[in-house]
């Protein structure tokens, strides 16, 4: 079977490429720009992007399967042309679909292919480990994190594991009609994940707390609007259950445990002067 991937190159893109390779199916990876895509041997890489539906009119042709993305990878917006994409879809014969979601509310995509008569299975990262990337400039530089809200809990999730259970839902049966929920094995504070990331690297971090204020400044600095500010304080001072409660949705999934934090850095390491 054919299986189109979205977000060929992103950081559950790729992962999720590799694997569906590594078990003998054929991969039609969607990226902007398939020359710089540097795609693992044996992927047919084509131009499209989600976001623009006249660019996706053969992206569909002879795939039996198809990762989605319910935002758009530029501004992360949600998509508002999912009609047009399911529709794509379902002509074009595909039977099942994954839907990586990025945000709790469901997504026009979403709605579009739960309409649509595809079987579909939502896939729900509570946060990517990735996102610790955002601190690699300052311990490669100082050998220091900056952040606040020390107490904040998050069950954050390795990429790959959602490309693992991505790739069991786009090739295997029972999967169809379910939003999975997908978590790391632990829920980890910020001194938690900077403490795991030296020991990564096998020299000290230091982490260093900042005041709400300070944060916000930076925030702004960054270039953040107010509207940001006020989730991201939200989502650290009273966050949902769920970004914090340890799942084993991987684990029944993949019949694999979940990949911890620590994997995560090992693998990393180089990207924080490692």
């Amino acid at each position: 079977m054919t299986i189109l991937v979205a977000g060929a190159t992103g950081n559950v893109g790729r992962p999720l490429v590799e694997q569906l390779l590594a078990s003998g199916h054929q991969v039609r990876a969607l990226t902007r720009n398939p020359a710089k895509a540097d795609l693992p041997a044996g992927a047919e890489a084509v131009a499209g992007n989600l976001a623009d539906t006249a660019s996706l009119a053969q992206a569909f042709d002879g795939v039996s399967a198809a990762h989605l993305i319910s935002f758009n990878g530029e501004d992360f917006s949600p998509l508002t042309n999912g009609v047009e994409i399911a529709e794509l879809a379902r002509k074009a014969g595909v039977r099942r679909v994954t839907v990586l979601k990025g945000d709790v509310e469901k997504s026009p995509l979403e709605e579009a292919v739960e309409a649509s008569g595809l079987e579909w299975t939502h896939l729900s990262p509570v946060e990517f480990m990735s996102n610790a990337l955002e601190w690699a400039e300052s311990i490669t530089s100082e050998g220091v994190v900056r952040e606040a809200f020390a107490e904040a809990k998050s069950a954050m999730v390795h990429e790959a594991d959602i490309a693992a259970v991505a790739a069991v839902a786009l090739t295997a049966d029972g999967h169809a009609g379910q939003e999975y929920w997908l978590t790391g094995p632990e829920a980890l504070t910020p001194p938690d994940k900077v403490r795991i990331i030296a020991e990564a690297l096998g020299r000290e971090v230091r982490y260093v707390e900042l005041s709400q204020d300070e944060i916000v400044g930076q925030w702004r600095e960054q270039g953040y609007s107010d509207e940001d500010i006020e989730f991201f304080i939200m989502m650290r001072t009273n966050p949902p259950e769920a970004g914090y409660t340890v799942l084993p949705t991987v684990e029944k999934v993949t019949g694999r445990p979940a990949r911890t934090f620590a994997q995560w850095a090992r693998e990393n390491a180089a990207a924080f002067g490692g």
